[in-house]
């Protein structure tokens, strides 16, 4: 039986809801985030030697990194779920996304989680000022014109089609997910957006998403 490793407000929520819109048999073995430091339990790194999640495991396979899980199960599944023919353009705009999801839209993402998080960290009151200069320094010059520049380029990747590949909603959607949930969670989804909030709509509304949700636990994004 594959089981998922599911960590709670993670990734790996995507894999629970690609697996339901599967129709694919899974456990799910949660865990739970440290309450101080919001990291996943050492129990993971039994599992995987990074500690991460989403991490998957069929026997003696054990797989991590969400994109490795996403090809995975749909070479597992029927060869034509959620992914266009190979060799169409559609195709190949299903391996950007599904690789964008993670090489490019949620790095700027996390350091933005970091540097907020620097703005209100416990320390001596004489350092504050400095940190939290530094933090809206690298913000305003780096991190917020990275990510402002990705969500309009990725709104504007939407004005001829309605999901990510095209026509059709893939797999490649389901990565997106996460990027786009990470910004609507810290008010990055405004009006200058408007095909990211309906293609972020659409998503949650599948069935699948919902029961994935079911499956997974509560699921609230860090801000």
């Amino acid at each position: 039986m594959l089981t998922v490793h599911h960590l709670e407000n993670s990734r790996s929520q995507r894999v629970l809801w690609l697996l339901e819109e599967l129709g694919l048999p899974y456990e799910v073995k949660r865990y739970a985030r440290d309450r101080k430091t919001s990291l996943a339990p050492p129990e993971l790194a039994a599992i995987h030697p990074l500690g991460k999640s989403p991490v998957v495991s069929e026997g003696a396979t054990v797989i991590a990194e969400t994109g490795a899980i996403v090809e995975y199960l749909l070479d597992r599944a029927d060869g034509d779920a959620l992914r266009p023919a190979p060799g169409t353009p559609e195709r190949l705009r299903f391996t950007y996304w599904l690789h964008f999801a993670e090489g490019s839209a949620m790095p700027p993402l996390v350091m933005a989680l970091i540097f907020n998080k620097v703005r209100t960290a416990p320390m001596p009151f004489f350092a504050r000022p400095i940190a939290k200069a530094i933090a809206n320094s690298v913000m305003t010059s780096f991190v917020q014109p990275n990510i402002d520049r990705q969500l309009a380029f990725m709104e504007s990747e939407l004005q001829a089609r309605p999901w990510f590949t095209g026509n059709d909603f893939s797999a490649a959607d389901i990565m997106m997910s996460f990027p786009l949930e990470a910004a609507a969670s810290r008010g990055g989804l405004d009006a200058r957006y408007p095909r990211l909030t309906d293609l972020l709509a659409r998503s949650q509304a599948r069935p699948a998403y919902q029961r994935a949700l079911e499956r997974g636990g509560p699921y609230t994004l860090l801000r």
